[in-house]
């Protein structure tokens, strides 16, 4: 699924005028990629922020007034360490014909059996890192840890891809574990 952002570019600001652009409602960020300039904009705050508690995946289009649209995928995203508001984004753009490395979220549906037995669930990773060609990428990587018992671990190695994607955290790496308190 797509979503889109209507985007507009912006000078190099100082503290106090991106302050003041925060408070209009933008959100101010940066576009980059292989074999393109680094582009800075600004979106709308309220609609990004409806997009992350949706989930954030899968890619993006930044609509421009006048140069039309670019397909990106959101890279990072900073926040105010005390009232976690946004303060900045990052996007990678995307070439449609070149492999690109990202991070796929990962779900973890259901719960576990080892909770009823007294057990947390304690979450190490919440994406995986791949590479593949755009249309490749899967939106997310879902598990149901539901069948989990008490000392059970998820691995990065458990995750199942299409041969077209390679992954790059390595496979030992812990998703999820379910441990004693």
């Amino acid at each position: 699924m797509t979503t889109s952002f209507q985007a507009e570019n912006r000078i190099p600001l100082n503290t106090s005028r991106l302050r003041d652009l925060r408070k209009s409602g933008r959100l101010p960020g940066i576009v980059f990629g292989k074999n393109t300039e680094n582009e800075m904009i600004h979106i709308p705050t309220i609609q990004f922020q409806k997009w992350l508690k949706q989930g954030t995946s899968g890619f993006i289009e930044l609509q421009f007034e006048e140069k039309g649209s670019l397909t990106v995928l959101l890279e990072d995203l900073q926040r105010d360490p005390v009232t976690r508001d946004l303060l900045h984004v990052d996007f990678q753009q995307v070439q449609t014909n070149e492999i690109l490395r990202t991070k796929i979220p990962v779900k973890f549906n259901g719960t576990p059996i080892g909770t009823k037995q007294g057990g947390v669930v304690q979450v190490q990773l919440s994406s995986i890192e791949v590479e593949a060609l755009p249309r490749h990428l899967p939106t997310s990587i879902e598990f149901d840890i539901s069948a989990m018992d008490l000392g059970e671990t998820l691995h990065v190695s458990d995750a199942t891809f299409a041969p077209d994607v390679t992954v790059i955290s390595e496979g030992n790496e812990s998703l999820l574990s379910v441990v004693k308190p």
